[in-house]
């Protein structure tokens, strides 16, 4: 059974930092015989769930929405097989309920990386608010 745990939200005055976690069991993200696309979505209030990051884990390509160029950085931690999501000069826009997900094989463009229906596996969110 697969599940992703994420971990990290919490509540950060806008210029502030946040670093996401994104634990998985049941799948291993990177290995000589797999490879996933792993994105990071969130989803604010009366809003779309939206793609924000993704990691292709085998290839290594990594895909930003415009609006977080620049300040959010996605990474994966082999060893511990977790995917990260660091948020740097975090802003009040970025307040959301941000999401994990991955499917197997790679993120080929960002378009593909943030197809959101594509996903096999969500995990259950972890809050973010940003106060200014």
């Amino acid at each position: 059974q697969v599940q992703l745990v994420e971990s990290g939200g919490g509540s950060v005055q806008a210029g502030g930092s946040l670093t996401l976690s994104c634990a998985a069991s049941g799948i291993t993200w990177r290995s000589y015989s797999s490879s996933y696309c792993a994105g990071w979505f969130r989803q604010a209030p009366g809003k779309e769930r939206e793609g924000v990051a993704a990691l292709s884990t085998l290839t290594r390509f990594i895909y930003y929405a415009d609006s977080v160029k620049g300040r959010f950085t996605i990474s994966l931690d082999n060893a511990n097989n977790t995917v990260y999501l660091r948020m740097d000069s975090l802003k009040p826009e970025d307040t959301a309920m941000y999401y994990c997900a991955a499917r197997p094989g790679y993120c080929t463009s960002d378009s593909v990386a943030f197809r959101r229906g594509d996903y096999n596996y969500w995990g259950q969110g972890t809050q973010v608010t940003v106060y200014s």
